[in-house]
């Protein structure tokens, strides 16, 4: 079957005139008035450019593959348009009948998998229609319960929602929306095989959605397998970084790591800038050992890895997000979709083995036009992975090299890219060597991404304390 691809790539637009959709509103999309109430009530009114290029085609039956920035609002892109386009199935019936999945949506990972759930059922509160969300990490026994009562939108994990196939309470035969977010990493290898035995039961004539921030040629060319006709719109440059990130690189030799960051950290305190941070690794067993060793420099960190139950999870997110923790020591199973509002810097202790995963974790930060910092360690050893990241970037990053001995730190070299600035690292001996990231002049005090959530009263959605954070987007009323 040959794929007839409409190319929409708005960044030249968005560059020139920054918003180029700000006299849309949430209400020129035709949206149900039960909509529109929910979304007003979170006080959003006008739609990112990813959520105004892509529901009005989505409402249409096209299928898409939707290219932005983190934190722009792509989960709204694909929630609101699904909810009124199943809203005719609606029920006010108890019988389970009456409620078959209608939309699925696939993510890589839990957290993800929450946090579409949080705004699934937060924009069809006041509808009859019911959402849930199923993972693996915990018990099934009352995600058994929740399918058997019935629901229309199911968000999933790949590997949890062919358990409970194969434990006859899932029904996949009137699927008419089918969504991959993150789809680059749900295309990948790993998960190719769970995806394609799930696809395998979603009636041939559906809606197929694929949203990322990232797609390589190669994930391009394999998504045209699932995709008719569809339409591609990418509002940013592709594979980019948002620019309310500041990115840096410290060439620090491995054993010298864990010292930066404990330096890193006690310069942003003395700068007046918050310590929270979260810190990437790429393996679960360097994840914990950082971790350990944060806690014992006297920052107070918690690790969030493969290896931890959901519910370990879930106690160092929250307290992650109230501040009792300030340093989160993750792998990438925080890299993506991972929302928390007005996150200031992102440190990678190691560069990850796909570049790819760099744009998601750096991504963390700078969400929904706040500012932020992503610093990455670099060791020699590293040097081929920061060149893929740079390579896929289209740009060279800013390398400081770490000034020796006691002096203070050159603020011209420190600036320049030197012909070597990816040789040895130098050694680390001034306990004051970095230099902290200028404050923003005018600080923010909202964030719409980051808008706490009513109490959300769903089927299988148990109400977040607090929300993960919404990924709605847009600008609040005045």
């Amino acid at each position: 079957m040959t794929n007839t691809v409409t190319e929409i790539n708005t960044s030249t637009a968005v560059a020139e005139s920054g918003a180029p959709e700000a006299t849309i509103t949430f209400a020129d999309f035709g949206l149900d008035p039960q909509i529109q109430k929910a979304v007003s009530e979170q006080g959003y009114l006008t739609p990112t450019p990813i959520q105004a290029k892509a529901i009005p085609h989505v409402l249409e039956g096209r299928d898409l593959m939707g290219a932005a920035q983190t934190g722009t609002g792509k989960t709204a892109a694909f929630v609101l348009p699904i909810i009124q386009k199943i809203l005719r199935h609606a029920s006010k019936s108890s019988s389970p009948a009456r409620h078959p999945i209608r939309a699925l949506v696939l993510t890589p990972t839990r957290e993800l998998a929450v946090q579409v759930a949080e705004n699934a059922a937060s924009y069809s509160k006041h509808t009859d229609l019911r959402a849930a969300v199923v993972y693996g990490g915990v018990d099934m026994k009352e995600q058994v319960a929740i399918l058997r009562n019935g629901v229309e939108i199911l968000i999933a994990t790949p590997g949890r929602l062919l358990d409970h196939i194969g434990s006859k309470v899932a029904n996949l035969s009137q699927v008419e929306i089918l969504v991959l977010d993150e789809a680059d990493r749900m295309l990948d290898m790993g998960f190719l095989p769970d995806l394609q035995r799930i696809i395998d039961l979603i009636p041939a004539q559906r809606q197929t959605l694929l949203f990322s921030a990232t797609f390589s040629p190669e994930i391009k060319k394999l998504a045209q397998s699932y995709l008719r006709t569809p339409v591609t719109i990418e509002v940013a440059r592709q594979n980019a970084a948002a620019d309310t990130v500041k990115q840096v690189i410290h060439m620090v030799s491995s054993a010298d790591k864990q010292r930066a960051i404990v330096n890193i950290l006690e310069s942003r305190t003395r700068q007046g800038l918050s310590r929270q941070c979260i810190i990437f690794t790429n393996s679960r067993l360097g994840c914990a050992r950082l971790s350990r060793a944060l806690e014992r420099d006297g920052i107070k960190a918690g690790a969030i890895h493969g290896d931890k139950s959901q519910g370990e999870r879930t106690l160092t997110l929250d307290a992650f997000k109230s501040g009792a923790i300030e340093a989160l020591v993750a792998t990438d199973v925080a890299a993506r979709g991972l929302d928390i509002p007005d996150m200031p810097c992102v440190i990678n202790h190691e560069l990850p083995f796909s570049a790819e995963d760099f744009i998601h974790r750096i991504g963390r930060t700078g969400r929904a036009g706040s500012t932020g910092d992503a610093i990455a360690l670099v060791d020699a050893s590293e040097k081929r992975l920061l060149d893929d990241i740079e390579k896929l970037m289209k740009r060279k990053l800013d390398v400081r090299p770490l000034p020796e001995g006691n002096s203070a730190p050159n603020r011209a070299a420190s600036t320049s890219r030197a012909s070597s600035s990816h040789a040895a690292p130098a050694k680390i001996s001034d306990p004051f060597f970095y230099m902290p990231y200028e404050a923003a002049a005018t600080p923010k005090t909202s964030n719409p991404d980051g808008a706490a959530m009513p109490e959300v009263k769903k089927v299988g959605i148990t109400p977040a304390k607090p929300a993960v954070g919404a990924l709605l987007g847009g600008l609040k009323k005045k």
